[in-house]
C-alpha cells in the first residue's frame, strides 16, 4: 500500500481510505462491517474515515468496535463534526459548544482517546469562523485531536480558515471534497488555493457512488441492494442515472481493461493520478471490494487513456466550482 503524506504536516496516510457512509449502522450487518474492516487491513489500509452524523452515531460505533484490539499507533482515524445530531438549536454546527460536546462523543464511541484527522464536515456560516477555529486549537492543545481537515469549504472559506487556523497556531492539513471523473469542480480554484496553501485532499465518491464502476448499465433496472436503491445514496447517485451518463460511461471500460484494471480501479487510479489528492476513500458492502478498491494504489495511469477518458465523456464533466456550495442541498437542511 502506498502512502502519502497529509498535506505539509508529517502525518502519513495510506493512499487508499476505508469510509463507512450509508454502511456501516445501516446498509450491512456489522459482522459483514467489521470483515471489511479486516480485509482493509490486511490490503494495507492504515486510514479510517468516518462522521457523527452517519448512521445518528451507529457508524463510528461499529469501527471503534471493528478496530478494537488493533494497535491504535498504526491507524490514522478520521471523523467528522457539523451536521445534526439531534433536534435541539445548539445540536448541529461549528459552534464552540458543539464541537466541544461532539468530539467528547466521538471519543466514547469511537472507543479511543483521540481522534487523528478531525474535520468540519461543512462550511457553517451562522457560527463566527474565528470561533469555530479556536475550539480545534483548544482540542489539538489538548491533545484529544492530532490534526484538524475540513470538507466541502469553497477556496475563499479555506483560505481565510488556513489564515485564522494559523494565527491561533494550529495548521489545516486537509479538504474533503467529493471528486472522480464526472464531478470535478475541486480544479478550477479548491486545488490551486490547497497546493499554495498545503493542504491535501481527501477524497470522497472516487467511483461516483458506483456509476463508475460500469454496474449501472443504460436501459436496465438498478441491481437490488445498491446504491442507487439506498434512501440516501440516492440522492447522490440520482444525477448520473441517465442513459446518456451511463453509456458514455460504458465507453471507459476499453480503457480499463487497456491498463489491466476493472472500471472501478479505473475509476480509483484516475483520481490518484492528481498530485494534490492524498487518499480516496472507499466504501465496501463486501469484503471483496475492498480487495478490488486497493489495488489502485500505485498504478500510474498512462496520459495517453487519460485524454481519451476526457473525451469520452467531454460535455458530462461539470467542473463549476460554484456547486461546492449548493450540491449537497440534499443533505439536511440545517441552515435554512
Amino acid at each position: 500500500m502506498e502512502h502519502r503524506a497529509l498535506g505539509g504536516s508529517g502525518l502519513k496516510v495510506s493512499a487508499i481510505t476505508y469510509g463507512n457512509w450509508i454502511t456501516h449502522g445501516g446498509q450491512v450487518e456489522e459482522e459483514t462491517a467489521r470483515a471489511c474492516v479486516r480485509a482493509a487491513l490486511d490490503a494495507g489500509i492504515t486510514t479510517f474515515d468516518t462522521a457523527d452524523v452517519y448512521a445518528r452515531g451507529a457508524a463510528e460505533e461499529v469501527l471503534g468496535r471493528a478496530l478494537a484490539g488493533v494497535r491504535r499507533e498504526s491507524v490514522v482515524i478520521a471523523t467528522k463534526v457539523c451536521n445534526p445530531m439531534g433536534d435541539g438549536p445548539n445540536d448541529r454546527g461549528l459552534s464552540r459548544k458543539h464541537i466541544m460536546e461532539s468530539a467528547h462523543a466521538s471519543l466514547r464511541r469511537l472507543g479511543t482517546d483521540h481522534i487523528d484527522l478531525y474535520q468540519a464536515h461543512r462550511y457553517d456560516p451562522e457560527t463566527p469562523l474565528e470561533e469555530t477555529v479556536r475550539a480545534f486549537a483548544d482540542l489539538v492543545r489538548q491533545g484529544k485531536v492530532l490534526y484538524v481537515g475540513v470538507s466541502e469549504w469553497t477556496a475563499a472559506q479555506i483560505e481565510e480558515g488556513h489564515r485564522l487556523a494559523r494565527e491561533a497556531g494550529i495548521t489545516l492539513a486537509s479538504n474533503q471534497p467529493q471528486y472522480n471523473l464526472l464531478w470535478r469542480i475541486i480544479e478550477p480554484e479548491v486545488v490551486p488555493a490547497c497546493t499554495r496553501l498545503g493542504l491535501s485532499q481527501v477524497v470522497f465518491s472516487p467511483v461516483a457512488q458506483g456509476v463508475l464502476t460500469g454496474k449501472y448499465q443504460p436501459g436496465q433496472d438498478v441491481p437490488s441492494g445498491s446504491r442507487a436503491t439506498d434512501e440516501r445514496g440516492s440522492r447522490f447517485v440520482g444525477r448520473y442515472m441517465s442513459d446518456a451518463v451511463l453509456e458514455r460511461v460504458q465507453r471507459l471500460r476499453p480503457l480499463a481493461q487497456e491498463a489491466g484494471l476493472t472500471m472501478a480501479q479505473f475509476a480509483v487510479a484516475w483520481v490518484l493520478q492528481n498530485p494534490n489528492v492524498a487518499t480516496a476513500i472507499i466504501g465496501a458492502s463486501r469484503p471483496e471490494q475492498v480487495a478490488e478498491n486497493t489495488a489502485a494504489a500505485g498504478i500510474r495511469l498512462d496520459p495517453a487513456l487519460l485524454k481519451q477518458a476526457d473525451e469520452i465523456l467531454a460535455e458530462l464533466i461539470d467542473r463549476d466550482p460554484r456547486k461546492t456550495a449548493d450540491m449537497f442541498a440534499v443533505m439536511p437542511a440545517w441552515r435554512r
